[in-house]
């Protein structure tokens, strides 16, 4: 079975804010962010070397953090010579007028919104925005040529530097949760990582929301 490593892109000042960055900004990663990405490369060097892989490929979002924290993993593994492939279907949730703001911001700006989205954010668009939903209608796809890939040959291995709403609508799927539930039962911290296998059969997710040592 082949081998996805899903990480969510290193720290930005928003992060560490906990303010909201979805597509419409494009903030680049933290000094912090930077040694956290490097940190996390050489995690996964670990991690690479106990997984059989003769061929690898290497999926960004557009975003310049996740490029960026593409980058350093890519210069821990030495394929920094090697093209990223860019796909702007990972790019992350588009906030709408949430962007930028804080939760309890959103909260004092749209009360009624903001309770709705927090019960379900999968099918609650963002004001002039995104929903879970629509997140998924394009981030799933993009994904699913790299898991076919994958799933036909086990000495195959694919990493995917995508953000927090990506990466946790595709492993709720993966999961087989209740898609309403993907932001109340799933973390994705920044710099995390999850190893799912793909083959013939049901998809195991064998690593989830893991740090960088």
């Amino acid at each position: 079975m082949g081998s996805l490593i899903l990480v969510r892109h290193a720290t930005t000042a928003a992060s560490a804010a906990g303010r909201n960055l979805g597509k419409r900004s494009d903030l680049p990663l933290s000094d912090a962010g930077v040694v956290l990405a490097e940190d996390l490369g050489r995690t996964l060097a670990a991690e690479l070397a106990e997984l059989p892989h003769d061929e690898m490929r290497f999926v960004s979002s557009p975003a310049l953090r996740c490029r960026q924290t593409a980058a350093a993993i890519a210069a821990a593994l030495g394929l920094a010579d090697d093209p990223v492939e860019i796909e702007p279907g990972l790019i992350e949730m588009d906030y709408g007028s949430w962007d930028g703001l804080s939760a309890e911001e959103c909260r004092q700006r749209d009360p009624v919104l903001r309770a709705t989205w927090e019960a379900d954010p999968y099918t609650t668009r963002c004001p002039d925005g995104e929903s879970g939903q629509d997140v998924a209608r394009r981030a799933l796809p993009a994904l699913a040529p790299v898991e076919g890939w994958l799933a036909a040959d086990r000495a195959r291995c694919a990493i995917a530097v995508a953000h927090n709403h990506v990466n946790r609508v595709r492993l709720c799927d993966l999961l087989g949760w209740p898609m309403r539930d993907y932001r109340r039962r799933l973390s994705q911290d920044p710099g995390g990582y999850s190893l799912i296998t793909f083959g013939t059969g049901t998809p195991v997710v064998r690593r989830l929301n893991a740090p960088a040592a």
